[in-house]
């Protein structure tokens, strides 16, 4: 299984359509057996899904998403592990033990900022 997640400084990088490098893992057994850093040299929103797909992800650990890339990532086959923060590799050792949630309301909509809205573990003033 490859496992990518949004990726800045160890970090699970918090807004999915900016995320300019990613993490890769390849678990196998469930032990990391590889972990790369790879640069997105500049794939925006609806190229990610694409650059993650040709990676061959099966899994995207990431902060927000908004409903397009949600949809892209379902389309690609990518399941999604969203609205999650902290050490990107305590994320995969996580979802290595079943313990990492899947949280589906975990978007980034830029189209319509409402009170409630909420963009993963940040505020939308973070952008």
């Amino acid at each position: 299984m490859r496992v990518a997640v949004t990726y800045e400084n160890g970090q699970i990088f918090q807004h999915f359509g900016h995320c300019a490098q990613f993490a890769l893992y390849d678990i196998e057994n469930g032990e990391i057996v590889s972990r790369q850093v790879v640069d997105t040299n500049g794939a925006g929103h609806g190229a990610l899904a694409g650059f993650l797909k040709n990676a061959g992800a099966d899994v995207l650990i990431c902060g927000g998403i908004g409903g397009g890339a949600q949809m892209a990532m379902a389309e690609a086959g990518i399941k999604l592990y969203a609205g999650n923060s902290g050490s990107a590799d305590a994320a995969v050792k996580m979802l290595i033990s079943g313990s990492l949630l899947q949280i589906t309301n975990a978007t980034c909509d830029h189209h319509g900022h409402g009170s409630g809205h909420s963009c993963g573990s940040h505020s939308c003033g973070e952008h």
